[in-house]
C-alpha cells in the first residue's frame, strides 16, 4: 500500500519488506492526493519505515486563492438563503423551540414542586407508590414521548424536503467545480 505522496508502507527492513516487493502502480497512483491533512499520520513505528524520524510540518491553510473553494462557498450561501432551506429551517424550529420550552418547563416545575412542597410529593396514590414517583416516572415518559415526537416529525415534515435539498445543493456543488466528482 502506498501513502499518498508514493513512498512504499510496510513493516520491517528484512528480505520480506515493502520496499523489495514494492509494486509500481504507475504515475497516476502517485497524482492522488488527499484533502485529509492527517492521511499520512501515522503512530511512531506502525509500518512507517522511518520510524522515529521528526515528523513534516503541516501545510499552512490555504488562502482564498482557490477559486473552486469559493465557488462552492457561493452555492452553500444561495443554499442557505433559498426557500427551500428557509422552510427546512422554520418548520424545524417550529417544533423544537415550544417542544424544548414545555419540557423545561415540566422539568423545573417537577424541581420545584419536589423540593417546596414535600408534603404533597409524599402523598400515597395507591399503596406504596405516591405523587413523587408518578411525577418521577412521567419525567422518564415525557422525554420519550419528546423523543419520539421529533422523529416523527423530523420523518414526515422535514426529511423529504431536507433531502431535497441536500441533493440539489450536491448537484450545484458539482455544477460549481466544474462537473468534477
Amino acid at each position: 500500500m502506498q501513502s499518498s505522496d508514493g513512498r512504499a508502507r510496510g513493516a520491517g527492513d528484512g528480505a520480506g519488506s515493502s520496499a523489495g516487493n514494492h509494486e509500481d502502480h504507475g504515475t497516476a497512483s502517485r497524482e492522488v492526493r488527499y484533502e485529509d491533512p492527517w492521511y499520512d499520520s501515522l503512530a511512531s513505528g506502525w509500518g512507517e519505515d522511518g520510524a522515529g524520524t521528526p515528523a513534516r510540518a503541516v501545510p499552512a491553510p490555504r488562502g482564498e486563492r482557490d477559486t473552486e473553494t469559493a465557488r462552492a462557498r457561493d452555492v452553500y450561501l444561495e443554499v442557505q438563503r433559498s426557500e427551500a432551506f428557509q422552510e427546512v429551517r422554520g418548520r424545524y424550529r417550529r417544533f423544537v423551540v415550544p417542544g424544548a420550552a414545555v419540557f423545561l418547563v415540566w422539568y423545573v416545575g417537577y424541581l420545584v414542586i419536589a423540593t417546596t412542597a414535600p408534603g404533597l410529593m409524599a402523598r400515597p396514590v395507591t399503596g406504596a407508590v405516591n405523587v413523587g414517583m408518578l411525577a418521577g416516572l412521567g419525567q422518564f415518559l415525557s422525554t420519550f414521548l419528546l423523543t419520539w415526537g421529533y422523529a416523527r416529525h423530523a420523518r414526515l415534515r422535514r426529511d423529504r424536503l431536507a433531502l431535497e435539498l441536500r441533493w440539489d445543493t450536491q448537484e450545484l456543488t458539482r455544477g460549481a467545480r466544474g462537473g468534477a466528482t
